[in-house]
This record gives C-alpha cells, sequence and structure tokens, in this order.
C-alpha cells in the first residue's frame, strides 16, 4: 500500500509539474530560429523576414541562427534533439527534409517527419532553371539537346545533396531524358556566386535566392517549375510551356518544433505567423522576391509533411542518385 500511495503522489506531482509548465507564460526569453542553410539563401531569407515581424508581434526576440550543413540535416537535427519547450524552433525546406528521410546515404538520427510538430507554413516560391549567360541555349528545349549532345558534361549545381534544388534537377532528367553532373553545395548562396563565376552551367533554385540577379547579363533565366508563370517574372515561361509535361514543383519552408512542444505554445506561434503574413512589410519583402506568405495551422502543417515525403519517393527510387 504505502509503495502505492508512493507512485500516486509522484504521478500527481509529475502532472501538476506538467500542468503548470503547459500554463507558464510564454514566450519568457528569445526563441531561436534555426536555419540549417548559410546565409543567403531563400530560406534564410524567409527565416529573417519572418523573424522580424514575429519578434514585435511576441514581444521577445526571435534570433535567426545558420546551422549549415548536410543539405540541412545539422541544424534539422539539433533542433530534432532541443528541449521542447518553444525556445527552439525550426525554419526549413519542407521537401529538403522529406527528401532526405528517403535517402539512405543520409543516415539520420531523427526520424521525419515523427521527430518534429507541425507549427505554420510560412513561404512558397516557383524555381527557376537559371544557366550562365555563356551557355549557347536561348530556350529550356535548345538546354534538353545541348544535354543530350554532351551526355553528363553539363553541371547543376544545388543547395546540396537531397535538396529540393538537387531533386528538382533530379525530376527534370527523369522527365527529360537527359544526363547532367550535379554538383552540390553547403547553400544556394554559394551556388549561385559559382553561377556566375562560370564554375558551372545552371542551377534550378528558388526566386528569393535568384530575384536579384534578373538583370545580371551573366545569367539567363529560362523557365520556372510551376504549373503558372511566376507572377514576379511574367515573360519567363513555364517548363510545361516548354515542352516538358507534367512538370509542377513549388518550394514551401516550414515552421518547426520539437516533438512536444505543448499545443498550446504552437498555437499561439501559428497566430503570430498568421498576423505577421499579413503585415505590410513582410507582404511587400515577400513579393520583391516572388514568394508568397502562407501561414497554415499546426495539424494541417504536420499532416503536408507526410504527403511531402510522398511527392518526391518516385523520384528518389528512379533517379540515378549517387
Amino acid at each position: 500500500m504505502p509503495n502505492a500511495i508512493t507512485r500516486f503522489l509522484a504521478a500527481a506531482a509529475l502532472a501538476a509539474t506538467a500542468t503548470l509548465a503547459a500554463a507558464a507564460p510564454w514566450p519568457e526569453a528569445p526563441v531561436r530560429m534555426i536555419v540549417p542553410y548559410p546565409p543567403g539563401g531563400a530560406t534564410d531569407f524567409s527565416a529573417r523576414v519572418y523573424a522580424e515581424q514575429l519578434g514585435k508581434i511576441l514581444g521577445t526576440s526571435i534570433v535567426v541562427e545558420n546551422k549549415a550543413g548536410a543539405a540541412g540535416e545539422i541544424g534539422a537535427q539539433s533542433v530534432a534533439s532541443a528541449a521542447p519547450d518553444g525556445y527552439t524552433v525550426l525554419l526549413g525546406a519542407l521537401g529538403s527534409m522529406a527528401i532526405n528521410s528517403l535517402l539512405p546515404s543520409k543516415q539520420q538520427q531523427y526520424k521525419f517527419p515523427d521527430a518534429f510538430e507541425g507549427v505554420s507554413m510560412a513561404t512558397s516560391t516557383p524555381l527557376a532553371v537559371v544557366v550562365r549567360a555563356s551557355l549557347p541555349v536561348k530556350n529550356i528545349q535548345e538546354l534538353i539537346a545541348l544535354a543530350k549532345e554532351r551526355n553528363g558534361e553539363l553541371s547543376f549545381a544545388s543547395a546540396g545533396y537531397g535538396s529540393s534544388q538537387h531533386m528538382t534537377g533530379e525530376k527534370f532528367q527523369l522527365a527529360t531524358g537527359i544526363k547532367l553532373l550535379h554538383v552540390p553545395y553547403k547553400g544556394s548562396g554559394p551556388a549561385l556566386t559559382d553561377l556566375i563565376g562560370g564554375q558551372v552551367d545552371m542551377v534550378f533554385d528558388t526566386m528569393p535566392t535568384l530575384m536579384g540577379h534578373v538583370h545580371n547579363e551573366k545569367l539567363r533565366f529560362l523557365a520556372v517549375t510551376t504549373k503558372e508563370r511566376a507572377k514576379s517574372l511574367p515573360d519567363v515561361p513555364t517548363l510545361q510551356e516548354e515542352g516538358v509535361k507534367d512538370f509542377d514543383v513549388s518550394t514551401r519552408y516550414v515552421l518547426l518544433a520539437p516533438k512536444g512542444t505543448p499545443e498550446a505554445i504552437r498555437a499561439k506561434l501559428y497566430e503570430a505567423m498568421k498576423q505577421a503574413a499579413l503585415a505590410p512589410s513582410v507582404q511587400k519583402a515577400m513579393a520583391s522576391q516572388g514568394a508568397d506568405a502562407v501561414p497554415s495551422a499546426p495539424a494541417e502543417t504536420y499532416e503536408a509533411l507526410s504527403k511531402e515525403v510522398a511527392i518526391w519517393s518516385d523520384v528518389v527510387k528512379n533517379a540515378d542518385l549517387k
């Protein structure tokens, strides 16, 4: 009987502690927003635009911290293993995280999406096919013809092995029957630098990364990857218009928390995301970069994680990944 009473009291104390923790005001300290890529890419852009506004809404600092490496795995792992108290969150590329979960070579130390709680979608953006201007092609069909002629010699840079930029390139190869040489970097920023420098031939990258270079004479925009033309690039055709059938790819950025983060905290952060998305400064910043603010409720956000895995599973299965 004493043991039973002891266990009951211990359980009651634990429940009371959990209740007090859930009822404690949040946030009482700065919140770390981990970006699993270097500064300068589309994920980093989305994080910094939201962080500034979220800080004003929540009354605390949202500190953006870049933890790059392994196509986002290092930063994602740091959040998956963080305390589920609402003070460490991840703003990552949904496609990249889903793809990483499908690649055996990644050897994830956490399970996606089970290691996370959904908070909110953040941003959605098309990708564009961009080549160095010195490459002798003016459109997608000429690019396909040159790629077939050179048979694996044309190179495309990406934000890392398994990134959405990489896998969009793989999907493009499967859809067109060509072979390209993949050159992975530690983020979109370094990849774009080498494209401008002529060290690689092309990229499949997101609009926030590319918008500042629309008028760069060293680059040529050939197509966007979404079903509809991008509002920010109305004169650039879609891949479908260029003869690549059923091609519709966009990159979405998602805000996640470690598994076990209280629902009340996630709900409060989502409400702040909704409010931030309506702020004129956020709307203006997103539009300038060819992106859209697209907040979503925590349950809807988590559901999208599994759907994204399904979207990329066939590409991972059929692509000749090395």
